[in-house]
């Protein structure tokens, strides 16, 4: 899924408040964002791009390393691998290629808690697009790795969708616009590819407020444009959040848009929760 934002592939950081470090390993590269004097057992969180970008263009329109330097976590930017078609991507139980980014993601996060003494009880995982789609292929089929993932403006697959069964499910927060035409909200994604199958983003959330049987739902309106429902009680203390926002697309919400959502922030409260 391409967003319409253009976001530049510059790679911009201070040496001496950061450190960020680009590694390319077995034709997989990775970015890793520690803040400067980062604790030992910190918290690690994921970010997978959508399709067709990259981990720099998510770096620097997410406003995560920002909050890393806040929050006190480490972020780590994998690049997905081409598809049939040469575009990156995630593969998301789809049928667009065969690389298993499952076993990937879940190895990428046990080498870098172990490699950076960062916490495998406080491991996360986010994406915009095609990367929310692989955060839902995560949540369905790994156990003891990612302590909950968010999803902006992806959906599950239709192969997640029909097959989800996850033994310890895990907190879920979704972002999603009403005026989505790429991923629409409404479940009408083509099936073609394997995108497609899943019901609207609002049954998407429903399922996971019940698998981590939660109890109890509010709602609050974030002017001017965000409506936000959070299912709280759940299984081990899990919750789940939706942001649905009105008149709003494709696009990751930073704090220039001005919807009542900054994703990033979002994020974070959301994990820090866990």
């Amino acid at each position: 899924m391409i967003m319409r934002r253009l976001v530049s592939i510059f790679f911009l950081s201070c040496s001496a408040c950061t450190s960020a470090v680009e590694n390319i390993s077995s034709e997989r590269t990775h970015i890793l964002y520690k803040p400067a004097n980062l604790p030992t057992n910190a918290p690690l969180v994921l970010a997978l791009h959508g399709y067709g970008s990259n981990g720099r263009n998510l770096q620097w329109y997410s406003g995560m390393d920002e909050a890393a330097d806040v929050h006190g976590f480490a972020v780590a930017y994998p690049y997905g691998t081409t598809d049939r078609g040469g575009t990156r991507h995630w593969n998301a139980s789809l049928n667009i290629s065969s690389t298993d980014d499952v076993n990937y993601l879940s190895e990428l996060a046990r080498d870098l808690q172990a490699e950076h003494q960062l916490d495998p009880q406080r491991t996360f995982v986010f994406g915009m697009s095609n990367g929310g789609y692989m955060s839902y292929t995560l949540a369905c089929k790994t156990r003891n790795v990612f302590r909950g993932i968010a999803s902006v403006t992806g959906t599950m697959s239709g192969h997640d969708w029909n097959n989800c069964n996850p033994y310890d499910p895990v907190p879920v927060l979704h972002i999603h616009g009403v005026e989505d035409r790429v991923v629409p909200i409404d479940g009408s994604m083509s099936a073609g590819g394997g995108w497609g199958g899943a019901p609207h983003v609002d049954e998407i959330v429903s399922f996971w407020a019940d698998l981590n049987n939660t109890t109890t739902v509010d709602s609050v309106f974030l002017a001017p444009s965000t409506h936000a429902f959070y299912y709280r009680n759940g299984r081990n203390g899990n919750e789940v959040w939706y942001y649905r926002i009105n008149d709003w697309g494709h696009e990751w919400p930073g704090p220039q848009d001005q919807t009542g959502t900054i994703a990033s922030e979002v994020i974070w409260e959301f994990f820090s929760k866990f």
